[in-house]
């Protein structure tokens, strides 16, 4: 199975977005997606799950949950957008993916046996950093992501 992870579209999403996302099984939002037109143009791609970012309010921050649990091919994954704001131990609580977005920056790594990942931002450029997005494979358990560079960053 393979998640499109992208985040912090601030309401407009890089025009190449569609494109790198196709052929995903699911999209995962990980926050501040400024317009629910955005969730609409992701589903016309694969089901979408979304959670509330900082920038998420109105009509928006009520149809959005603050965290979410995705069950993919029998590999939990949590959401959230702040990874500061995590109150759990992800492995203690059986997760083997931990999502989320706020910083614009894309980051993946490994901590005690849980993979975390930032897409960065597929929306506005922020400061110098680039436009992305990441894919997310899992497969018998075992989890991978990639980051997509959608727009390089600035010098």
């Amino acid at each position: 199975m393979i998640l499109g992870v992208v985040s912090d579209t601030h309401g407009r999403m890089h025009p190449r977005t569609l494109d790198q996302l196709a052929g995903v099984d699911r999209i995962v939002h990980a926050g501040d997606v400024g317009d629910p037109a955005i969730l609409d143009r992701l589903a016309t791609v694969a089901p979408v799950v979304a959670v509330r970012g900082n920038v998420d309010d109105g009509a928006l921050a009520k149809t959005l949950p603050v965290d979410e649990v995705v069950d993919a091919a029998g590999t939990l994954v949590y959401v959230l957008h702040d990874l500061g704001a995590l109150a759990l131990d992800p492995a203690a609580a059986g997760f083997a993916v931990v999502i989320s977005g706020h910083t614009h920056v894309p980051k993946i790594e490994r901590k005690r046996g849980v993979l975390y990942v930032n897409p960065g931002s597929c929306g506005p450029r922020r400061f110098r950093l680039p436009i992305a997005l990441a894919r997310l494979r899992l497969d018998g358990g075992a989890a991978t992501a990639e980051v997509v560079v959608l727009e390089e960053g600035s010098p």
